[in-house]
């Protein structure tokens, strides 16, 4: 008996029950290791898509928009992935020969084609919307309009993808949903956090929209739009001023120059030395400007430029009208505006114009900026082209108006003071994808916004990452503790027997 137990005593091997245990506890940290490894591998991701071309008043843009395929109820995160310029004017120039309009999308379609992968274009929704340059049309001509969208839509019809429809949005849909556009990008509505007005400002119109705790509707319920959007109420303030975009705002500060006929017209918002005969015709081809109209007029006038921005901002300030107001307080021609509140993003025309006169950074004084744009308009022509060679004349020449009118718009006309100005941010994208209407379009029309926050899952990634590291590192120690156990006696009695 006492030679059986010193073998055992010597035997330095453990006992199967021992072996199965640590053989166990292999497999165990072999397996989570294992699925730690595949749950964070890399795999190809995949996306859906969306298009929307944006028929604007002065050109057509074609946006191309993707999601996580894998997160397409309402939480994955949609980002723009290509844009294209549509050359030549807004589809509403082609009244006249409205099978052009469909032809000039021909391009950006194609660049559309190589960018969404075929497997995928069947299922990729197609949109198009028209904003004030075709609200304008459809007033004068509705004929003309219905024969411009089914020329647009024969071309679109035409493409691989699932085509949705073009249609005219109202001013106060364009305005809504540049507010969402803004918004969603910022992530302040997944987050609740306070939302940022929108500031659009185009050829033909103008919006504004924002929250504002001095509104809930009750006043003026026409500029009222309620959304429900990821479990948060939003009560927004929004008003489009059709003719009010720079385009059109130009046509009606030069009617007001011409209500006599004349034939020369000095102009204070034109440099000094900018001389162009014009055609009263192409003035007042516009139902912003067409009922100004003289009586007589010749056929043409010599539009000269002053270069002076103060007399420029007085011609300016003839179009609003701040006189009459039936609410507790209005914005211009007797619309109804709230207080304004928090900060607001300025794009389309408002960034493109003043990164041009490089007036963005809306940390500078107000009367910075004046000073600046005085400047700028007391440049001589001559100065300004040899300054610009590569910028087109027509653009060049019409800053100095852009920019006071700007400045009018949003001081004069939205009441943005010395103090509330740097409350702006001149934007052209944010976090890579353009601010404007069309993503905030595509989301409505797609459902990708939804009314109640998403459900969070019951573990994130992180928790579940932390659970496995924490599960190995007690099967290592507790593998260590069963070898201590099973070796260390045996090693101490074999010594002892020595």
């Amino acid at each position: 008996m006492s030679a059986q137990r010193e073998m055992k005593e010597k035997n330095p091997w453990p006992t199967p029950v021992t072996i199965i245990i640590i053989v166990i506890g292999v497999i165990a940290i072999v397996a989570l290791v294992t699925v730690a490894v595949l749950q964070n591998k890399p795999v190809p991701q995949k996306y859906k898509y969306g298009i929307v071309l944006d028929a604007g008043s002065s050109h057509t843009a074609l946006y191309i928009y993707h999601w996580p395929a894998e997160k397409d109820n309402n939480t994955g995160r949609v980002e723009q992935t290509h844009s294209c310029k549509v050359k030549g004017k807004g589809i509403s120039s082609y009244a006249s020969e409205p099978w052009k309009a469909g032809e000039s999308l021909k391009e950006c379609m194609g660049e559309a084609e190589e960018t969404v992968p075929k497997e995928r274009a069947h299922e990729t929704p197609l949109y198009l919307g028209a904003t004030a340059g075709m609200r304008l049309l459809d007033i004068v001509n509705s004929s003309a309009s219905k024969n411009v969208f089914q020329a647009v839509e024969n071309a679109l019809r035409n493409s691989p993808f699932s085509y949705q429809g073009a249609r005219i949005l109202s001013g106060q849909e364009e305005g809504a949903f540049g507010w969402v556009t803004v918004n969603y990008l910022d992530d302040r509505l997944k987050q609740g956090l306070k939302t940022t007005g929108a500031l659009d400002l185009g050829g033909a119109s103008t919006q504004i929209s924002f929250i504002s705790d001095d509104f809930d509707g009750s006043e003026s319920p026409i500029n009222s739009v309620n959304f429900r959007l990821y479990g948060n109420d939003y009560n927004l303030y929004t008003h489009s001023f059709l003719c009010y975009g720079k385009d059109q705002a130009l046509k009606m500060v030069v009617a007001n120059h011409t209500q006599s006929g004349a034939t020369t017209v000095l102009d204070p918002c034109f440099h000094s030395g900018y001389n162009e005969t014009k055609n009263y015709s192409v003035l007042y081809d516009s139902p912003c400007v067409s009922g100004r109209k003289p009586q007589e007029v010749p056929e043409k006038f010599d539009h000269i430029g002053k270069g002076n921005f103060q007399e420029c901002q007085e011609v300016v300030k003839s179009v609003f009208n701040f006189t009459s107001c039936k609410y507790s307080r209005c914005s211009f021609n007797g619309v109804f505006q709230p207080l304004l509140q928090g900060p607001f993003g300025a794009f389309s025309a408002y960034y493109f114009v003043m990164n041009f006169l490089n007036l963005t950074d809306t940390s500078m004084p107000l009367e910075t900026v004046k000073e600046k744009l005085s400047q700028y308009c007391a440049t001589s022509w001559d100065k300004i082209k040899i300054q610009h060679p590569t910028v087109n004349v027509k653009y060049l020449a019409e800053y100095c108006f852009s920019g006071t009118y700007i400045l009018t718009l949003l001081t004069e006309g939205y009441d943005f003071t010395a103090v509330t100005y740097s409350n702006i941010k001149f934007i052209k994208k944010i976090k890579g994808s353009d601010a404007g209407w069309t993503l905030g379009y595509m989301l409505n029309l797609t459902n990708m916004i939804p009314a109640e926050a998403p459900d969070s899952p019951p573990l994130p990634h992180a928790g579940y990452v932390s659970i496995v590291t924490v599960m190995t590192i007690l099967l290592i120690g507790l593998l260590l503790l069963l070898a201590l156990r099973i070796f260390w006696p045996r090693c101490s009695k074999k010594t002892q027997i020595v």
